[in-house]
């Protein structure tokens, strides 16, 4: 996504202003203090009075002021004016709304590309001192060392919206996974759960990972392998269903003290750029290295950043399985699992390298100029401007059910159903278009009742644009929506709904200059294209 640097006005002018009517100042002042100076020959008055250079310079700022609103407003060929859409009536087709949009952007959603880089740089250096410090420690816990010890890989994959160009607000948090490299003597024979019967259907998108040896020419493994392995299935591993199986949760306790070890061996080395402390996750979540900016740190980036270590496992193709399963997860005890199923010996899968090959892939295929991520942004927003007077706890549920994965999906379910974003997809459409995305959500929530998984659902789009290992191709198609019944599902749509009704509303009074508080609203504009009776 091209990105690119914006004045200011609301700065630019008054500071030109102020700037302006110093330097007048300071030239009646030297003029006054260096004497009278001498008639011209005309008796003409030489000097220029102070107060018609101030109201000049008032009027011209004023002038230029009302030339950007005007300009914003009424900008030919753009959605603020003609836009069109068959979901509703000239949603879009008063100006006022677009400028709306077009100013939430600008001051309330876009991240500077100059801080994000910075702090993905700065993130990028910490994990990585941190990463080669743990795999120089070997491994601390169940198994000292040895050729039977779990260990880091060395590497780091940097994974969500910041590094996908579609982060709002403030670059202040990023994930991150860790690699972690098995004992040669083990493998492990991953299988999903998505053909279990009687499994929730919100679980049905987990793995679970059997030990198992790894091939070997001279037959199949017997008693001695089982004895060899026996201290790395005795840390790291549960039986489920009379066979061992590695451990989430197990893991991820590893993890956690191997981490807090090797940041004490780097945290002197870092005192001079930053302070670092790590944080263990809530229950069964992963760790959180928080990153804070020195006192002598005087850097033009001085953020506070929150960075999400998640260990992984590595099946093949860029996938990896984490530890613990990412949400949304159903409400309740994980304990009470039928089969024989074990909630500790759940894994996720993350398919972050597959969803960036395909993000990649519909960019060079767009025109100069598409604006979907910045639909995506704008979705976002107006996810966040649905929560404004929500009590903590209906707060929390809105953010499951339209968590920022389930609105990617739904822009990559959009895309990929029209193929490569056409010329429909720039700021000139940019309302249409973010009409198009609510539409979808809403019909997921009400009508369809599913939004499947961009690599896991049916017909695996993502797998076009790259292999994919056979456990996930073999997979059952995951449902994003499994884990929320049918009153949650309503009750987020008629959200979605009210939120979208009452978007200039939201976008006057949470963002934008204040001018643009003054905007009418045009009768055509109030419903927003939904009928009256729904959800």
């Amino acid at each position: 996504m091209s990105v690119h640097y914006t004045l200011n006005l609301r700065v630019f002018w008054p500071l030109v202003t102020g700037l302006c009517t110093a330097l007048v100042c300071l030239y009646h002042v030297l003029r006054s203090g260096g004497g009278a100076p001498a008639e011209p020959p005309d008796g003409a008055d030489s000097g220029f009075p102070l107060l018609k250079a101030t109201v000049l310079l008032l009027l011209g700022y004023v002038l230029l002021r009302c030339r950007h609103a005007v300009r914003q407003r009424f900008l030919p060929g753009s959605s603020r004016v003609a836009g069109h859409s068959t979901f509703s009536p000239r949603p879009f087709g008063e100006p006022g709304l677009g400028v709306l949009l077009e100013s939430y952007y600008e001051h309330e959603v876009r991240l500077s590309p100059h801080v994000l880089g910075h702090s993905k740089a700065h993130v990028s250096r910490i994990v990585g001192e941190l990463v080669r410090a743990g795999r120089a420690r070997g491994s601390p816990g169940p198994i000292p060392g040895g050729a039977l010890a779990l260990a880091f890989r060395g590497d780091f994959i940097q994974v969500g919206s910041a590094y996908e160009q579609h982060k709002i607000r403030r670059p202040d948090g990023f994930d991150v996974l860790v690699p972690l490299r098995l004992p040669p003597l083990v493998a492990l024979e991953p299988r999903s759960l998505g053909q279990e019967p009687e499994l929730a259907p919100a679980f049905r998108g987990c793995f679970v990972c059997a030990l198992k040896a790894p091939p070997s020419p001279s037959g199949p493994p017997g008693n001695q392998w089982l004895r060899d392995c026996k201290p790395f299935s005795d840390g790291f591993c549960v039986d489920v269903r009379g066979r061992r199986h590695l451990s989430a949760t197990l893991v991820l306790r590893w993890f956690q003290a191997h981490l807090q070890r090797s940041l004490a061996t780097v945290r002197y080395s870092l005192e001079g750029r930053c302070r670092v402390s790590l944080t263990p996750g809530g229950p069964e979540q992963p760790p959180t290295l928080h990153i804070l900016p020195c006192r002598t740190d005087y850097g033009c980036c001085r953020l506070s950043m929150a960075v999400r270590l998640i260990p992984a496992v590595h099946l093949g193709d860029g996938v990896f399985l984490v530890a613990p399963p990412p949400p949304p997860l159903p409400v309740g005890p994980l304990s009470e699992l039928p089969g024989g199923l074990r909630a500790e010996a759940l894994w996720g899968v993350n398919t972050a390298r597959q969803e960036q090959k395909l993000l990649s892939w519909l960019q060079e295929r767009a025109p100069p100029g598409a604006c979907y991520l910045k639909c995506l942004q704008l979705l976002k927003a107006v996810r966040d401007l649905g929560t404004r007077g929500l009590d903590p706890m209906a707060k929390a549920q809105w953010e499951r059910v339209l968590s920022s994965y389930a609105l990617k999906t739904v822009l990559l379910a959009v895309l990929l159903r029209e193929g490569p974003p056409a010329k429909g997809w720039d700021d000139a459409h940019l309302g249409e278009c973010l009409e198009e995305l609510v539409q979808f959500l809403r019909d997921c929530l009400l009508r369809r009742q599913t939004l499947f998984h961009c690599v896991l659902g049916p017909g695996g789009a993502a797998s076009d644009v790259g292999p994919l290992p056979k456990v996930l191709r073999e997979a059952a198609p995951v449902d994003l929506l499994a884990a929320f019944d049918r009153r949650t599902r309503e009750l987020a749509a008629a959200r979605l709904l009210s939120t979208w009704r009452r978007l200039p509303q939201l976008l006057r009074a949470y963002g934008g200059p204040r001018y643009l508080a003054r905007c009418p609203l045009p009768k055509s504009q109030r419903t927003l294209g939904f009928p009256e009776g729904e959800p």
